[in-house]
C-alpha cells in the first residue's frame, strides 16, 4: 500500500468521516491514503450525513454559491472552504439541445450537460478543486498528477491561484494546446516518454521516494477526495432538472472514476430525499481506438483487458482505466451499456454538437455525442425518455481533431464576387 510519510494534524473535511474500501469495507482514518491495507482495493470517502434534514438542506444548497460549494455540505471539504483562494469551478450549464434532439430523433428531452466553461475549460477544475482542499488539509506543498491534458492545465492554475509549487507529467506527444495551456501558469510540466499508463506509474514509484516528499498526486494518493469532484455533475444535473433524475446520462469513460462518482452522487441525493427514487440508466463512451471497457461490456467479462491506446480522443485513452470494473457493474446495473466510436465518428459528433448547438466540445464530447447517435440507432438508448449528455471539454483545445473545417470561401470586396461565389 502506498502512504506518503506527511505529518496529518487532526483534519477539517466537513462530513467526511472515514476512508472505506470499496472491495471489503475496511475503514481507516482521513489521510493521504489510496488502497486498502486489507486488501489493497480502493478507497473512497464515507460520509456521515445523518443529522441532515432534507428540506433545510435543500435551502442551504439553493442559497449557496453559484460553484461546486454550494454542495459542500455534502463534499468533503471544510465548511469555510469557499473563503480560501480556489478556481471555484461548476455550475456550468445544462443547455437543452432541441435541435440536436430532432437530428438524433429524441422526443423525452435531451441535455447537454456542458462543462467547457469551467475555469481552464474542462471538467478537471472540479476534480482539482476538490484535492487540492485535501493536499491543504496534509500539508502538503507541491500538488502534481499524471495527466493526458486537461488535469495537468487544472493542477497549474489551482496550484497557482493557491499559491502552491506544481510539477505535472503528461505523456510527450500530447496536443501542443494542452500542453500550452499546462505550462502556461508557471508551475514545472514534464513530458513522459510513453502513454499515459507509462506516466501513471512513474508517479506511482515518485510517491514512494523520498523525492516526492510532501507531494500530492490529485490522481494517486489524493485519489479519494479528488474523484468525489465528480460527484457535483450529478449534484448540478438533478438540480437544474428541478430536483429530478434524468432517466439517462452519456458519460465518457477515461478512468471511468467520472462515471461512478455520478453514480453515486445520484445514490446520495436519493438516500437523502433530495430527488425521488426511480430507475435511471448509465451509459459510458469510448472511442474504438481505445475501449478496454466497451470490448468488456459487450463480451459479457466483469475483468477489463488492458488496450494500447491509438485514438484522436486522448483525454480518454487509458487503456488500463482504474474504475473499469465498477463501470461495467453500473452499466448492468442500472440497464445501460458501454459503446464506442470510431475517429471519424468523433469528428462528425463534433462538428454536429456545434452546428446544431454552438457548442464546440473537444474529442471527448464527440465521443459522447457519437455514442449516443449509436445507442439510439441500436434500440439501447431510448429516445423517447429525458437524456443528459456530458461535454467535458472546450473543443479549442482539440483543434487538430477538425483542421480540415475552414473557409467557406474567399471573395473580392465587392458585391459581384459575392454573389459569384453563391453566397446572396
Amino acid at each position: 500500500m502506498a502512504v506518503q510519510t506527511v505529518a496529518t494534524p487532526t483534519v477539517d473535511l466537513g462530513p467526511a468521516a472515514a476512508l472505506s474500501c470499496r472491495e471489503c469495507g475496511h475503514r481507516v482514518p482521513l489521510g493521504p491514503v489510496f488502497a486498502c491495507e486489507e486488501c489493497f482495493g480502493p478507497l473512497e470517502i464515507a460520509y456521515d450525513f445523518s443529522a441532515y434534514d432534507t428540506d433545510k438542506l435543500r435551502a442551504r444548497i439553493e442559497s449557496g454559491p453559484a460553484n461546486i460549494w454550494r454542495y459542500a455540505p455534502l463534499l468533503p471539504v471544510p465548511a469555510d472552504v469557499a473563503d480560501k483562494p480556489n478556481l471555484n469551478p461548476g455550475w456550468t450549464p445544462l443547455v437543452k439541445a432541441d435541435r440536436l434532439a430532432r437530428e438524433l430523433g429524441v422526443t423525452g428531452g435531451l441535455f447537454v450537460k456542458d462543462d467547457s466553461g469551467n475555469p481552464t475549460h474542462s471538467f478537471k477544475d472540479r476534480v482539482v478543486a476538490q484535492a487540492l482542499e485535501a493536499a491543504r488539509a496534509f500539508g502538503f506543498t507541491t500538488l502534481s498528477c499524471s495527466s493526458t491534458g486537461n488535469l495537468a492545465g487544472a493542477v497549474g492554475a489551482a496550484a497557482a491561484r493557491a499559491g502552491l509549487r506544481s510539477c505535472v507529467f503528461i505523456p510527450h506527444d500530447l496536443e501542443q494546446g494542452k500542453v500550452v495551456m499546462a505550462a502556461v501558469y508557471g508551475g514545472e510540466l514534464v513530458g513522459i516518454e510513453g502513454n499515459y499508463d507509462d506516466v501513471n506509474r512513474f508517479c506511482s514509484e515518485l510517491i514512494g521516494d523520498p523525492a516526492g516528499e510532501g507531494w500530492g498526486f490529485v490522481n494517486v494518493n489524493l485519489r479519494p477526495y479528488y474523484a468525489e469532484g465528480s460527484k457535483t455533475l450529478a449534484y448540478e444535473i438533478c438540480e437544474q432538472l428541478g430536483w429530478k433524475l434524468p432517466d439517462q446520462l452519456v458519460v465518457p469513460i477515461a478512468s471511468g472514476s467520472q462515471l461512478t462518482k455520478i453514480d453515486k452522487g445520484l445514490k446520495e441525493l436519493i438516500a437523502l430525499g433530495l430527488v425521488e427514487d426511480k430507475p435511471y440508466k448509465i451509459f459510458g463512451a469510448q472511442a474504438e481506438g481505445c475501449s478496454p471497457v466497451s470490448a468488456a461490456f459487450k463480451a459479457g467479462h466483469d475483468v477489463v483487458r488492458p488496450q494500447k491506446p491509438d485514438t484522436i480522443a486522448k483525454s480518454l485513452a487509458i487503456g488500463n482505466p482504474a474504475d473499469g470494473p465498477y463501470v461495467l457493474d453500473i452499466a448492468r446495473r442500472t440497464g445501460g451499456a458501454v459503446e464506442d466510436v470510431t475517429d471519424p465518428q468523433i469528428v462528425d459528433a463534433i462538428k454536429l454538437l456545434a452546428r446544431t448547438e454552438g457548442i464546440f466540445a473537444e474529442t471527448a464530447g464527440g465521443v459522447t455525442v457519437g455514442v449516443t447517435r449509436k445507442l439510439i440507432e441500436s434500440g439501447a438508448l431510448d429516445p423517447s425518455l429525458t437524456t443528459v449528455v456530458l461535454n467535458t471539454g472546450d473543443g479549442l483545445k482539440t483543434l487538430d481533431a477538425v483542421a480540415g473545417t475552414g473557409l467557406t470561401a474567399t471573395i473580392r470586396p465587392n458585391l459581384d464576387s459575392f454573389r459569384e461565389a453563391g453566397l446572396a
